[in-house]
């Protein structure tokens, strides 16, 4: 079976710097690039100040607006809240999700982390597949922490055998995170063939190395990484896609 999926840090649904809202940019550039599972960071469920700042803010969630008529199923994690909205991560898939959970790995209050944990079902698979969207941490103790959480859930909850992905923002610069999710779980990202995860920071020209999508039980088919324009005027990050194919 293959499987195409593609991860993307969507900055709330702004430019860079905030300059402009590009939801709507955002939600035409994921349906071409014509993938089975999204995985996002960076998410809106509500913002009251930017519903009566913009005319043209779409009246649901941002994951639902997103999704609609092309990912008929999708979960959201709601990983930092305030006074006037709140943002996590969300999957959406077109196939679908049977169970979703989204664990707490916040190191600090001032930073609010979440794993998104979802099981998906797909055709003729009597397994299902497992997908956790990861938005880490910026220092390097916390991202330690948030890893050893991850590796945990991994081993307490997926079978050795289930396919199992793992995407999303890793902020991870230096890939120690990656070195360990390779030793402890027998992951490989899907750039392993280059020697290198991908450069995805900052979209217009990327040079840092923080977006991943990591696979087991899954040979990588292609991988690409969708930069420059129309991607750097929706994101700071660039959006990463795969197509797999299960072994």
């Amino acid at each position: 079976m293959m499987l195409r999926i593609a991860t993307h840090n969507i900055h709330k649904g702004f430019s860079h710097f905030n300059r402009r809202m590009m939801v709507h940019e955002l939600r035409e550039s994921l349906r071409q690039l014509d993938v089975d599972i999204v995985f996002l960071q960076e998410v809106l469920g509500e913002h009251e100040h930017h519903a009566s700042r913009f005319q043209d803010w779409p009246q649901q969630p941002q994951y639902e607006f997103l999704a609609d008529q092309v990912w008929s199923d999708y979960a959201y994690g709601r990983n930092a809240a305030y006074d006037y909205g709140h943002h996590g991560n969300a999957i959406m898939s077109r196939y679908p999700i049977l169970s979703a959970e989204n664990q707490d790995v916040s190191f600090h209050l001032l930073e609010k982390r979440g794993l998104l944990h979802c099981e998906i079902a797909l055709p003729g698979r009597a397994e299902t597949l497992h997908c956790i969207c990861v938005h880490l941490a910026l220092t390097e103790r916390s991202r330690r922490h948030q890893i050893g959480a991850l590796v945990e859930r991994i081993q307490r909850i997926v079978p050795r055998d289930a396919p199992l992905i793992i995407a999303g923002d890793f902020n991870d610069w230096r890939n120690f995170a990656g070195h360990r999710l390779a030793e402890a779980l027998d992951l490989k990202e899907v750039f392993h063939q280059r020697g290198m995860p991908a450069r995805s920071f900052p979209s217009a020209l990327p040079v840092l190395r923080l977006d991943r999508i990591y696979v087991r039980g899954f040979r990588v088919r292609r991988a690409e990484v969708h930069h420059g324009l129309p991607w750097s005027r929706i994101s700071d990050h660039a959006a990463l896609s795969a197509q797999l194919e299960m072994e």
